[in-house]
This record gives C-alpha cells, structure tokens and sequence, in this order.
C-alpha cells in the first residue's frame, strides 16, 4: 500500500491554527499512539500498521462539519454523523479503506435497527468495524475524549463503564477487544 500524506489532508480541511485543529490533532495522536502501541504487542495478529497509523490519525477527520461547540465545531450535522461525514471525505479522494474506518468508529459500531429506531440522520446500514485494524482503531479511540481530560488515557474500566451506558453489546464487544488488543 502506498502511504498517504495525512498531513496534508488535515490540512486540507483544518487550515487554520486554531483551537479546533488543536483538539483534533491531540486526539488523533493519542490515539494513533495507543492503537500502534497494541498493535505492537501483538505482532501475530499480523496488523498493517502504516495503514493503523493514517487510518487512526484520519478517523474524526469529519468532525469539523458537526455542531459541537464545546471542542469549537460550527458544523450543521449532528455530532454523530461525523464518522460517515468524514469518510465521505476520504471517499472522495480516493481513500475507500480509510474511510471504512471514519464510518465504523463511532460507539463500537453502529447497528441499522439502532440508526432507524432511534431516528438518526445517517443512512440506514450497519456501520460495524469489521477488520482487525477497524476494530483496533475504534477500541482504542474508546480511550480518549475530545472534550474532558483530552490528553489523559482512561482505564479499561472507565471504558467499559462508558460503553454500559450505550449497550451489554457494546460492553461485550469492548471485553473481547481488550482480551484480543491489550
């Protein structure tokens, strides 16, 4: 796979040095960071790590484009869709794979019949991680907020007490990544 130039596309869509980019350049480190780190611990799962690297540092890369003032988004779309809006962007430019990752992060994963029984403006699909790295970049965003504490790493516990309050699934879901990851 040839490497793409994250920088660039960052730049392409957070031009200005400002508190947003700052906040979204935190949190893709962090998590970039901690998802290369378990991949490295685990070197026969056999994980792309190149593709883990631009893939996590891309992942929220749609968040500019959701009403979230709080981490300074002055976007339209619900904070939700930032994943599928994100990997709309990477679609465009030729990144279908980088992109998958963008659209699957959100919770553990997003479930059509949750998108349709709850309303939610995205399309009605599932949104799963489905590959090893997918699943890898989505577990170990679980571990870093963009809002409180943005740079401190919080326990598996805490994510754990976080994904309780979504589903069993979700918990059940993060359980196995950490037996697969940590």
């Amino acid at each position: 796979m040839n490497q793409i130039d994250v920088n660039a596309i960052i730049n392409k869509f957070y031009p200005c040095e400002n508190e947003l980019k700052r906040i979204f350049l935190i949190h893709a480190k962090k998590v970039t960071d901690l998802a290369l780190k378990m991949a490295d611990s685990h070197p026969e799962l056999c994980l792309d790590k190149q593709f883990i690297e631009e893939a996590a540092m891309l992942h929220d890369l749609g968040i500019f484009l959701t009403d979230a003032p709080r981490i300074f988004c002055n976007g339209s779309a619900e904070y939700l869709c930032h994943g599928f809006l994100g990997a709309k962007l990477l679609r465009e430019m030729g990144y279908e794979r980088h992109a998958r990752v963008c659209e699957r992060h959100t919770g553990t994963g997003l479930l059509k019949e949750q998108i349709i029984s709850n309303g939610w403006n995205l399309p009605a699909r599932n949104f799963l991680p489905e590959t090893l790295e997918e699943q890898l970049i989505c577990f170990a965003d679980k571990f870093y907020s963009k809002t409180k504490y943005l740079e401190q790493e919080r326990t598996l516990e805490q994510v754990i007490a976080s994904m309780a309050k979504i589903s069993d699934e979700s918990v059940e879901k993060v359980k196995k990544w950490a037996a697969m990851f940590m």
